[in-house]
């Protein structure tokens, strides 16, 4: 029995196919799986920019966001655990989908040779996009490895001016916009070539579906990168201003009158 199914397993990685013929059902899972894991990391991805983007209203409330991320609800002014495991599940799931990615990626001259061919054969928008994923992937898998690496190591080191002086004095700005900038073309691509692949707002015509789902990508995109740079601008500022100050952490509004009563 054993034999057989490593017999099985060879043929499959041979030639695609069980040994009584059928189609191996892996790619079909490794895709699924893939997709799944893209998905989980686009929606992340779209969340945490908004997340970010409290600092645009005020120190205040950036702080308070930071407290309900770090489990504020659950434990009285949060713990730094929190996002810990946080960043530690979403690291697995980056790993997971870069694995399942990479089976598409060209790994030999020749297959580069066949995709520059087909993309030249079939000029379409869609083929140069994924062409696009390869290359924001490739960043990605380091880029937001570092990050989240970061997250993990300095847990505690996230608030108003934290984040801003690793921003601004540690001169983490240079990393933010080319991570902002490949995140949010990986995510928002991947998401409009799941919604296309699996059909998830098939209208009456593939073409008219296409070419709504273009301009909502498109939308998206550039609010996304907007709203990233404003908000990478403000912590630059606050980073800039605080830099005499360094290490520093952010008291609250309310805090502070608290201790100006208790004076």
């Amino acid at each position: 029995m054993d034999q057989n199914k490593k017999t099985n397993k060879i043929f499959e990685g041979l030639i695609d196919k069980q040994v009584d013929g059928k189609k191996s059902k892996i790619p079909a899972r490794l895709d699924f799986y893939q997709s799944l894991t893209g998905l989980i990391l686009a929606v992340f991805i779209k969340f945490h920019l908004l997340f970010v983007s409290s600092i645009l209203i005020s120190k205040d409330f950036m702080y308070s966001v930071d407290k309900f991320l770090s489990g504020n609800l659950l434990v009285e002014g949060g713990h730094p655990y929190f996002i810990v495991g946080s960043a530690f599940i979403l690291f697995v799931v980056l790993v997971v989908h870069a694995l399942m990615a990479i089976r598409k990626f060209p790994n030999s001259y020749r297959q580069y040779r066949n995709f520059t061919s087909h993309t030249d054969m079939f000029p379409h928008s869609d083929t140069k996009l994924w062409g696009v994923q390869i290359i924001t992937g490739f960043i990605l898998f380091f880029f937001a490895s570092m990050h989240l690496y970061q997250m993990m190591s300095e847990p505690a080191n996230i608030g108003p001016y934290l984040s801003s002086d690793r921003i601004w004095t540690d001169s983490a700005w240079v990393m933010y916009i080319v991570l902002l900038i490949a995140v949010e073309l990986h995510a928002t691509i991947g998401l409009y070539r799941l919604a296309i692949k699996w059909g998830w707002f098939d209208g009456k015509t593939y073409k008219a579906t296409r070419a709504k789902l273009k301009i909502v990508r498109n939308c998206i995109i550039i609010f996304y990168i907007v709203l990233g740079a404003l908000s990478l601008s403000a912590y630059m500022k606050i980073g800039y201003e605080h830099q005499d100050n360094y290490g520093e952490k952010y008291i609250p509004t309310y805090k502070q009158s608290n201790q100006k009563v208790a004076n």
